[in-house]
C-alpha cells in the first residue's frame, strides 16, 4: 500500500512538473506587446512639431523683416538682427502666440486697418516682449 501511494505522489509530481515545463516556454514565446505609442507615430508627432516651430518662427519673422519694421526698430535704436536670434529662443507657447499676432497684424496693415503709428507700437510691445521672454531663460 505504501508503494502504491509513493508511486502515486510520484506520478502526480511528475505530471506537475511536466505540464510546468510545456506551459512555460510557451509562455516565454509570445510576441513582446507593442508599446502605446509607436515609434513612427512618435516620429511624426516631433516632425509635426518641428514643422510648427519653423512656421511659427518664420511669420514672426516676416513680420519683423518689412522695411517698415526694419525702420521702427532702427528708430527705437534696436538691432534687426538681436531680435532674429532672440526668435529662436522664445519657447513654443509663446512663439505661436506671437505667430498668430503676427499674422493678424499683417492682414490689418495690408488691408489698411492700422495706421503707422499702430504698426511702430505693435512692433516694439513684441520686440520687448521677445527681449524679455529671452531675458528671463
Amino acid at each position: 500500500m505504501k508503494a502504491r501511494i509513493s508511486l502515486l505522489v510520484c506520478a502526480t509530481l511528475f505530471a506537475a512538473v511536466l505540464a510546468l515545463a510545456v506551459t512555460a516556454p510557451a509562455n516565454a514565446q509570445q510576441p513582446a506587446r507593442e508599446h502605446a505609442v509607436s515609434s513612427s507615430q512618435l516620429h511624426q508627432d516631433v516632425q509635426k512639431a518641428a514643422q510648427t516651430r519653423k512656421t511659427n518662427e518664420a511669420a514672426v519673422r516676416e513680420m519683423f523683416a518689412s522695411d517698415a519694421a526694419k525702420e521702427t526698430l532702427k528708430s527705437a535704436g534696436i538691432d534687426y538682427k538681436q531680435v532674429n536670434q532672440a526668435i529662436s529662443q522664445v519657447d513654443d507657447e509663446d512663439l505661436a502666440r506671437m505667430a498668430e499676432r503676427s499674422n493678424e497684424v499683417q492682414k490689418d496693415f495690408a488691408a489698411g486697418n492700422l495706421g503707422d503709428r499702430d504698426l511702430l507700437i505693435i512692433l516694439l510691445v513684441a520686440v520687448a516682449l521677445i527681449l524679455i521672454i529671452v531675458a528671463v531663460r
